[in-house]
């Protein structure tokens, strides 16, 4: 149970904080944002605030940031409707009633015969006691459409996703996965305030309660001066001496509270990768500092997303393949043998998790955030946007085929995890 609830909680954050990217600049932009949803297919839960649904979906597979503009949008509204108009104070429109009309006994009851909820912002038509004066409606920007007993905002042009900059466009689509490198490097800080950088001291940290070093007298924060009479001047030093010397005596001269003190310690032999080595059971000395734990964090989100690089670059020149990736099953399972761990590794884990999935979702594919923005780059070296039925198409297309890429890595995932 406790790797279910930790998977879930790394599955909804990482999906939770790329779709805050998207929502943050969609909305900066002024682009009216419909529903904010963490997951696919039913909804469990929902909250509106601020013209945005928020949404929490049953199937954990994703989740999305619908925007105005990217769907068919709307009902339209055409001549010879019946429709009923609700007003506020200034006579303007709010809502626009299609039908169930007897619901709203103080609506206005009119016959279309021009409307424009894009970019005039008007209806034109007759009222019902009065069939032959043709009157002119203006609809307030937030109006409300009503079908079936369901209210959906109006988006006026301006208020669309195709109607921003290209530049707006970008952002409001790169945020995702950046907020995906943010998410990791905030994680990596954490981490490295609550457990400290380490250093290159020759000072010992955490003593191991069952090590060689323990049962010999050493200390935490103890200095080491030399060993067997060479000379240390740091904690590389210090590990390649015992590394070298399992079962052998060694003389550690160290110094203590001001005063010299000398202590003989004979390293414990363990076999790693095949090779003898020597350990004394000493974690390498750290360093709680906030400069430290930004630097460390920068240095830890660069060095993962270089490895997760050459990573791909191996997929793609077919030095592994495509049996070595995870979906869903695998990221559980390794999930599980992490929790194991700690509750740091788990975080480390989540922090690596949230640069793949930022990496993966500026790919070039078609369907992804990555696939979008190459369009956005095709349409900056035109000078115009390419035709957005094509660009559905291929995005469909490109959608279809990560569908069964999913379908095939994760059977995979259940044959080599539970079927072997």
């Amino acid at each position: 149970m406790s790797t279910v609830i930790a998977f879930i909680v790394i599955f909804g954050a990482l999906v939770f904080f790329h779709e805050l990217g998207h929502l943050i600049f969609a909305k900066r932009a002024g682009i009216l944002c419909r529903e904010f949803a963490i997951g696919m297919g039913p909804k469990v839960f929902s909250y509106h605030k601020n013209e945005t649904t928020y949404t929490i979906r049953l199937l954990p597979i994703g989740g999305y940031v619908r925007m105005a503009g990217e769907d068919a949008e709307m009902v339209e509204i055409k001549p010879g409707y019946r429709i009923g108009l609700l007003f506020d104070k200034q006579e303007k429109v709010t809502k626009i009633i299609i039908n169930n009309k007897e619901k709203f006994p103080n609506c206005r009851i009119v016959e279309v015969e021009h409307a424009d909820i894009e970019k005039d912002l008007i209806i034109k038509g007759y009222l019902e006691d009065d069939s032959e004066n043709m009157q002119t409606f203006l609809i307030h920007p937030q109006a409300v459409i009503i079908e079936n007993g369901v209210e959906s905002q109006i988006a006026p042009f301006d208020r669309q996703f195709g109607s921003k900059t290209l530049g707006q466009r970008f952002m409001a689509i790169f945020a995702g996965p950046m907020m995906n490198f943010v998410l990791a490097f905030v994680v990596f800080i954490i981490i490295a305030l609550l457990q400290g950088v380490p250093t290159n001291e020759p000072k010992l940290g955490e003593i191991t309660p069952d090590g060689a070093a323990k049962a010999a007298g050493l200390k935490q924060d103890d200095i080491v001066q030399s060993i067997n009479g060479s000379e240390i001047s740091s904690w590389t030093d210090v590990v390649e001496i015992i590394r070298e010397n399992p079962n052998e005596k060694l003389e550690f001269m160290i110094v203590r509270n001001g005063s010299e003190q000398e202590i003989q310690v004979t390293p414990n032999e363990k076999t790693v990768e095949g090779k003898t080595i020597g350990i004394i059971g000493v974690y390498s000395p750290v360093e709680k500092s906030p400069v430290q734990a930004v630097t460390a964090g920068a240095k830890e989100t660069y060095f993962w997303t270089t490895q997760i690089f050459v990573m791909l670059g191996k997929l793609v020149t077919g030095q592994f393949s495509i049996d070595a990736l995870s979906g869903p099953v695998g990221i559980y399972v390794s999930t599980d043998e992490v929790a194991k761990s700690g509750i740091y590794y788990l975080m480390k884990w989540a922090g690596i998790l949230s640069i793949n999935l930022g990496i993966m979702n500026l790919l070039p594919i078609p369907a992804l955030d990555g696939g979008r923005l190459m369009f956005f780059a095709v349409e900056a070296v035109r000078g115009k946007p390419i035709d957005r039925q094509k660009e559905g198409m291929v995005h469909f297309i490109g959608f279809a085929l990560l569908m069964l890429l999913m379908l095939v890595v994760t059977w995979n995932d259940i044959q080599r995890f539970f079927l072997k």
